[in-house]
């Protein structure tokens, strides 16, 4: 395995299953399987320089891009750019052909997650509007940097899930307004619930979404291509992609404690704020993760497929989601603390279902018939 959190121990089109189950999990790397305590040491790390220097956070928000602190932009170009280095960009057209599986993501994003989020975030926060307005911000902002991650981790099809990023991108940028403005204004009102505003354009979306996916996109594209020309594909998996996948891993722990040293000192100072938000949080990604994949079970759609499903389902976008409550309503509000809660949450849930998904492994059809490149 060489180490990197990327590749799987086992061959991916490998059967899942021959006799007794295949002990997925027990295959992985010392990396892999102790991942949850290198995010949680990040996570508690973070919280911890937040807390002890409050003005960190002032400092580390003073150069933004896209809204975002730049050293955190840093921080998601690293751990993105290295897992779209990976992906076999010439195999992307097959996914693109099979319109029930793309079809069934986009009701998965776009219908599904949005109103899923919106009953939880009324149910557990009827008199708590700031942090209920938040939670909606959260739900409609689609997963683009992350669940590369995650997908990757529980050995779902790296191309699936580029194209399935690159199809919520497109679609949060014709629809994000919209929607905000439906979820936050117009559906309270036809249940006779109070509303808020929501001022965001489609370029301020637009940026955000070129920065963090387009960059890193264009970054692993360029580099696969240029190498694979000059050194050839078998260098590029065996040699060249153990190497520098697992600095994704780095970039990932990197930009969890700058996450948290943002707003830790708030975190640590609110904590039942944080639990009441957590917990309509936590039920979403347990809700929408398990029956994407009991979906994409009963569509008899392969493993891979279906943990690409399921992650980009599950996932939401954070950095769009905390940009448009800071643009929207500041940064001391109710909607930002709970922006910034979605990520500390999401963290340690995904990942959680990493291992969900490779033990569920088992229940599915073997892995779509293209070759992969071991590393």
């Amino acid at each position: 395995m060489n180490g990197d959190p990327l590749v799987t121990a086992a061959p991916r089109h490998a059967p899942v299953s021959d006799g007794p189950p295949v002990r997925v999990i027990a295959r992985l790397s010392a990396v892999d399987r102790y991942l949850p305590l290198w995010i949680f040491a990040a996570i508690g790390l973070g919280l911890w320089i937040g807390h002890q220097w409050p003005g960190f956070a002032v400092r580390l928000d003073a150069a933004r891009i896209a809204g975002v602190s730049a050293p955190i932009a840093v921080g998601l170009f690293w751990m993105m750019y290295p897992v779209l280095a990976r992906v076999r960009y010439e195999t992307v057209g097959q996914h693109a052909r099979n319109t029930r599986l793309l079809g069934t993501s986009l009701v998965l994003n776009w219908v599904i997650g949005p109103v899923v989020m919106f009953a939880l975030a009324w149910i557990f926060l009827p008199d708590l509007p700031a942090y209920r307005n938040g939670l909606i911000l959260i739900g409609l902002a689609r997963c683009i940097a992350m669940v590369l991650i995650w997908n990757s981790l529980a050995c779902g099809s790296n191309e699936l899930a580029a194209m399935l990023v690159a199809l919520n991108s497109i679609f949060q940028i014709l629809t994000y307004s919209v929607l905000g403005w439906l979820f936050l204004t117009v559906v309270p009102g036809w249940l006779g619930l109070p509303g808020a505003e929501l001022a965001v354009t489609m370029w301020d979306i637009a940026r955000s979404v070129l920065l963090f996916l387009g960059v890193p996109l264009a970054a692993g594209f360029l580099t696969r291509r240029l190498l694979v020309a000059r050194r050839g594909a078998a260098w590029y998996d065996e040699v060249f992609m153990p190497r520098f996948g697992p600095t994704a891993l780095l970039g990932l722990l990197y930009t969890i404690i700058l996450m948290f040293a943002m707003q830790g000192d708030r975190i640590v100072s609110l904590p039942l704020d944080v639990l009441r938000i957590a917990l309509p949080l936590a039920v979403y990604f347990v809700l929408m993760f398990g029956l994407s994949l009991l979906l994409a079970k009963r569509l008899g759609f392969a493993y891979d497929q279906s943990a690409s499903l399921a992650f980009t389902a599950a996932g939401n976008n954070f950095e769009l989601a905390i940009a448009v409550a800071i643009a929207t309503f500041g940064l001391a509000s109710g909607e930002a603390m709970a922006a910034v809660v979605g990520p500390l949450i999401e963290v340690p849930a995904l990942v959680a279902l990493v291992y969900v998904a490779l033990w569920a492994r088992r229940f599915f059809p073997a892995a779509t018939p293209f070759p992969i490149p071991r590393g």
